[in-house]
């Protein structure tokens, strides 16, 4: 079993396994994707797209539960931990389910990659107390080569920027609220819409917006009609004040603070 989100990372996972299967004639892998409020749109459907891509059976879970922890709503920098507790436990639920019903015991697997270790990741400890298996960062195959072994296979997504959950976007102690996960998940389609295929739409409060962009790209949203098209879909969306990064987008700023690298 395999936690599938049709990112470059899980999506190789799933085709080396399949070709594993194929080639050692054992049972194929199957995927599961967790469907929840923190996802988007955009995300589910590239997922199903990548399983009928590469021949994978995918199994969609409904994770909207994890919204009701207590350790979600406080938003604390730990969430990732519960929030990865909850859907392994689901999916360990299903494997479990399974081996009651006569099927051959699985082994769930996720998509870390060798550089995701070392980083401020609290659902490696979620996956470690529950004895999921993460064979990319085991064989220490980092990012780069991820996606050089992606392009070797012809996965569709060997380029696709990472998009982590939309909780992720939220100041710690915010309560991520399905009403403002939306808001973010719009805001962020506008952006693509208008060419910005790499960004990110932090809040620091439930009405403010700060836009992160690659540095270089950051002219472009300052452009003639650009900057006034965004601002006026964003005051549409609810937010009452837009801000951009001037420091351009960085994967994972928000875990700043709670890493210490301030």
């Amino acid at each position: 079993m395999i936690a599938f989100s049709g990112g470059v990372d899980s999506s190789l996972l799933a085709k080396a396994s399949l070709l594993a299967a194929e080639k050692y004639h054992t049972l194929p892998p199957v995927g599961v994707f967790a469907v929840s409020p923190t996802s988007s749109q955009s995300d589910i459907e590239n997922a199903r797209a990548v399983a009928r891509e590469i021949g994978l059976r995918l199994i969609e879970i409904d994770s909207s539960g994890e919204l009701a922890l207590l350790a979600f709503q406080t938003n604390a920098p730990d969430r990732c931990y519960h929030c990865k507790k909850y859907r392994f436990s689901a999916i360990q639920d299903l494997i479990s389910g399974w081996e009651k019903e006569g099927s051959p015991r699985r082994t769930l697997l996720d998509g870390e990659n060798a550089d995701d270790r070392g980083l401020w990741r609290p659902g490696e400890k979620a996956a470690a107390e529950l004895g999921v298996r993460s064979p990319l960062a085991e064989l220490g195959i980092a990012k780069d080569e991820v996606r050089r072994l992606a392009r070797e296979v012809e996965l569709s997504v060997a380029d696709r920027p990472s998009t982590p959950c939309l909780a992720t976007r939220l100041l710690y102690g915010m309560t991520p609220t399905s009403r403002l996960l939306r808001r973010i998940e719009a805001a962020e389609d506008f952006l693509h819409q208008k060419g910005f295929d790499v960004c990110r739409v932090r809040v620091d409060s439930p009405v403010t917006a700060r836009i992160e962009v690659p540095a270089a790209e950051i002219p472009r949203v300052l452009a003639n009609g650009v900057k006034e098209a965004i601002l006026e879909e964003f005051l549409r969306l609810g937010f009452a004040a837009v801000s951009l990064d001037l420091e351009g987008f960085v994967s994972g700023k928000m875990d700043r603070a709670a890493s210490g690298d301030e």
